[in-house]
């Protein structure tokens, strides 16, 4: 039987230590050792820049304000960049369980959200309405007023 004890870096995703992120660690180090660490760190955690990415740019697309940080943190979840197995079968499923709470939770503050959203448009549209009908019924005196005069 084979046992094969090489990381493989292509086949899991994950950018690991190959001759070139050493290579470039280490220049890092030379030249500044904040792109050491930089590198250092895409070593370890580069396999999770493509879900952290993708939550960033579902943020800038949303116009909605902080709810475009929301869906972007949601993003990001969902892509599994956070969500690794810890191995121990229990945690895991209280993790899971505890994270379709917070999701039922999120989804109920999102619709009070919307309903007030809509309730503050409502107030503001009765508002508009009550100011135009003011300004029609001062501009029909004042153009009836001359005429009589």
């Amino acid at each position: 039987m084979h046992c094969n004890t090489t990381y493989d870096a292509a086949q899991t995703g994950r950018p690991g230590f190959t001759p070139l992120t050493v290579g470039l660690t280490i220049l890092g180090f030379l030249i500044a050792w904040p792109l050491g660490v930089a590198a250092l760190a895409y070593a370890f955690f580069g396999h999770r820049i493509r879900g952290f990415a993708e939550g960033l740019r579902a943020g800038f697309r949303d116009k909605t304000g902080f709810g475009g940080w929301r869906d972007a943190a949601e993003t990001v979840r969902r892509s599994g960049a956070f969500s690794e197995r810890t191995g121990n079968a229990a945690f895991d499923e209280y993790r899971r369980r505890e994270m379709e709470r917070l999701d039922a939770e999120r989804r109920r503050l999102d619709q009070e959200r919307r309903e007030f959203e809509t309730y503050v448009r409502d107030l503001q549209r009765a508002r508009d309405q009550q100011e135009f009908d003011r300004f029609m019924e001062e501009r029909r005196r004042r153009q009836d007023g001359p005429t009589t005069a």
